[in-house]
């Protein structure tokens, strides 16, 4: 059997940071229309063309850089936009992933949050057809709709707290009436768990109540968490939230997405992100390492870039 088959989500990531040393996290998020014209060739013109495609420009990058990278996070949404034969790619990435780089856990980025029985397809979805061993998850249907998530100690949670895009504050930012210094039951407490230790913010208060993502970080840090299988998700374009919320979770894994392509400065936000072990985060490029090159050397390009940047992490990581 598998080592890696008996470890938790968490503990193979951890495994990973210790073992390999790196933070790198490789986004699978290729678009057939800018994938090198080699791939689309190869898998023919029939209607299992975008699957055969999908698959091929995926497993050459995986193979190229599974040994730098910390985990693999394909983004469903550019598999589930081919429909049935996107979907059919998707399982067999992740398998290929499984079978070949055990040790390397796959993150499902599908932001996915619902009620009900909605929720339990969703993680029925995510868990036992694409077989990830994470996924991301939106909170704003509170504990209740993540719970079939939660309840899953072995699968790890990466819940949205600050997120990269330019008009992310748009709510995240909002300040709360709550002092956050009185904020959540313990570490494990139920899910069902109300707010009741909050007080409001005395209308004299000289400082303003925190931002809507801080509360939500403790929250997650300090109630959701009781199976040890949540993290975080903040932007690396906004390396000082990303320190606030650090400050506010001590060691819960963060994912941060947006290095690379997006414009996330790595040195900042290793600086701002890591944990007291000095690992704690999985930096994200997907655009930059997919598409180093359009020819040929697709592979060879993604690996030296992939190499670029985890290198220039573990120099930040070491300063």
């Amino acid at each position: 059997m598998d080592e890696c088959a008996s470890l938790t989500f968490m503990e193979r990531l951890r495994r990973r940071w210790e073992r390999a040393h790196t933070l790198l996290c490789v986004g699978l998020d290729g678009e057939l229309e800018r994938m090198p014209a080699v791939v689309r060739a190869g898998a023919g013109a029939g209607e299992d063309a975008a699957e055969a495609a999908l698959v091929a420009f995926h497993q050459g990058i995986v193979e190229a850089t599974a040994d730098l990278v910390c985990a693999f996070k394909p983004n469903s949404a550019f598999f589930e936009a081919h429909g049935p034969a996107g979907m059919r790619a998707l399982q067999r990435i992740i398998a290929f992933i499984h079978d070949r780089y055990s040790e390397v856990p796959v993150l499902l980025d599908a932001k996915r949050g619902d009620v009900g029985s909605t929720s339990q397809a969703y993680a029925r979805a995510a868990f036992e057809v694409y077989d990830a061993d994470a996924i991301t998850l939106q909170p704003y249907l509170g504990a209740e709709a993540l719970r079939p998530f939660l309840e899953r100690a072995d699968r790890g949670l990466f819940i949205l707290c600050r997120t990269s895009n330019p008009r992310a504050g748009e709510f995240q930012d909002l300040r709360v009436s709550r002092d956050l210094g009185q904020t959540s039951p313990h570490a494990g407490a139920s899910l069902d768990s109300t707010a009741s230790s909050l007080r409001p913010v005395p209308s004299d208060q000289s400082e303003p109540p925190p931002p809507l993502y801080l509360y939500l970080a403790r929250r997650v840090a300090e109630t959701w968490n009781g199976q040890g299988n949540c993290g975080l998700v903040v932007g690396a374009t906004y390396p000082r939230e990303l320190a606030a919320v650090r400050a506010a979770v001590g060691d819960l894994p963060i994912l941060v997405p947006g290095i690379g392509a997006q414009g996330g400065a790595i040195a900042a936000s290793v600086r701002a992100g890591r944990d007291s072990r000095g690992h704690g985060l999985l930096l994200s490029a997907s655009r930059g390492v997919l598409y180093a090159s359009t020819g040929p050397d697709y592979a060879e390009a993604a690996r030296r870039e992939a190499t670029r940047l985890r290198d220039e992490i573990e120099r930040a990581r070491g300063a």
